[in-house]
């Protein structure tokens, strides 16, 4: 799946988790174009974070995800979420997370939706016919 894609189905689910849940709020000046481009950012630095800190995190972690028979990947996605959360934290625009079980319940939001967009959207390889 391209970069860019991944980006786009983050970007939706980040909007769409703003919009269900209290602990997660966008700041954005309130116009359909700022909101779009808070979106695009928050959503390009979260894509950014998952693919350059979130490997290092689970490499580090396995033993938790051994133990928790997998469960540790909520508590990882919300981490990826928290820092997301700080780094979009140093402008007057951005992504707050209210605390860390806001986080993990919105990062199973997340997973859920951008799950069922990636099997929605196409991901720009050719399928393959038999």
């Amino acid at each position: 799946m391209s970069f860019v894609i991944k980006v786009i189905i983050n970007g939706i689910a980040i909007w769409l988790t703003s919009l269900w849940l209290s602990g997660l709020e966008l700041a954005t000046d309130g116009t359909p174009l700022g909101t779009l481009i808070v979106v695009a950012v928050v959503a390009l630095v979260f894509t950014l974070v998952n693919a350059i800190v979130k490997p290092i995190v689970q490499v580090l972690s396995i033993p938790f995800y051994i133990l928790t028979l997998g469960l540790f990947h909520l508590v990882v996605n919300a981490l990826m979420l928290m820092l997301t959360s700080w780094l979009t934290s140093f402008t007057t625009y951005g992504l707050t997370v209210d605390g860390f079980w806001s986080a993990v319940l919105a990062a199973l939001v997340i997973s859920i939706i951008a799950v069922i967009l990636t099997l929605i959207l196409p991901d720009g390889r050719k399928k393959q016919t038999r």
